[in-house]
This record gives C-alpha cells, structure tokens and sequence, in this order.
C-alpha cells in the first residue's frame, strides 16, 4: 500500500491525466468558446481549496453560472446565473476537466477526498482533517457511494476510510464506479439547484 501511494499513484495519476487532456483537448476547446459567450467572460473559474496537508492550491473547473448581477451590483441567485450549458457540464461531469491540470501540476490525484472550501478547515475534528493527508481527488470514495446525497458525516467516513486503505484495487474500483455513475448521470445536484448544504461543523 505505502509503495503504490508514494510512488506509482503519482505516476498513474499523470500518464491518465495527460492522456486524458489530449483525448478531450477538442470537447475542451469547444466548450472553452461556447463559456466565453454564455457567461460573457471567462470560461474557467479558479477557487482556492485545501490540498494535501492542508497546503492551499488553486482549483480550476468550468464556469457554469455567470456573473450576473442586479441594479445594485448584488450577484443575482445561484439558480438565474446557472446557464443551461452549466446545467448540461454539472450533469455529465465536463465541468470537471480542468482538473486534470491541477493533477499534471501535483496538486490533485485523480482518486482521493473531494477538496472542500478554505473556510472549512477551522471546522474538521481531528479525524475528519485526516481526508488532508493524501492529495484531494477529481473522484473519491463518497462520490461513488452517495455523492450529493451523503450528509457530510457519512461523506467525511468514507474520506477517512480511503486515506487509511488506499491501495490500486480500491482506486480502480472507484475509477470503475465513476465512468458508470457520470454515464448514468447518478446523484448530480438537480436542475435549478448549484450547491450542496454548507458544512458548519461539529455540534
């Protein structure tokens, strides 16, 4: 296990991430215009998250909500900004493909615990900031066992189980499960909606 996380995962999540990048380079480009026209602006939103050991990075994904804003300069509500283009990436997982990036560049694996907003790092418990020990992932554990429809409990066990039992056949079951789950648009956030409940800690 030990010799497959520090070596050879690193190695697989590169050669896939490349291979990857060119294989979708024409659906990139593609979607790249049709977002600069949508959203009238950039196609790609950057926010900084969480990586390993807490190490903050800069995520990439598609925009998929303008910046639309009303008369006072107030953005308006995730649901009128979220484009139908953005409805179509969040469902079939496009959005996504950016990420392979932040994998060439190391800041992300393609398996591990889905990295969560900054602000919540106050939050964690000690064993829920053990998703923090391994690189964060494009894909992980609970995106195959729940995905938006965990609560954030039963999200973080699954986070901690992966860290504390990484190894090849776990990592290509979940790579396994997640083609079949992106293929059957499985446990995506509904149409009109643009975000899960925030997490606010332990009560």
């Amino acid at each position: 296990m030990r010799m497959y996380s520090r070596c050879f995962k690193r190695m697989f999540d590169f050669l896939i991430a490349l291979f990857f990048l060119l294989l979708m380079l024409p659906i990139i480009i593609i979607v790249t215009i049709i977002l600069f026209f949508v959203n009238k602006g950039s196609p790609l939103f950057f926010q900084k998250r969480p990586g390993k050991n807490e190490r903050i990075f800069t995520l990439i994904k598609f925009k998929t909500m303008s910046d639309e804003r009303d008369e006072t300069g107030k953005l308006f509500s995730d649901e009128k900004r979220l484009s139908k283009t953005g409805r179509f990436l969040r469902k079939t997982s496009l959005d996504e493909l950016p990420q392979f990036i932040n994998i060439l560049k190391g800041d992300m694996s393609l398996i591990g615990p889905r990295p969560l907003s900054v602000k919540y790092l106050k939050l964690y418990n000690e064993e829920q900031r053990m998703r923090h020990k391994v690189l964060p992932g494009i894909t992980g554990l609970a995106q195959v066992n729940g995905r938006n429809n965990l609560d954030w409990a039963k999200r973080f066990e699954y986070d901690v189980y992966y860290v504390e039992n990484i190894n090849l056949l776990l990592d290509l079951r979940i790579f396994w499960l997640t083609i079949k789950k992106v293929i059957k648009r499985e446990n995506v956030l509904e149409a009109g909606t643009s975000s899960i409940k925030s997490f606010e800690g332990n009560n």
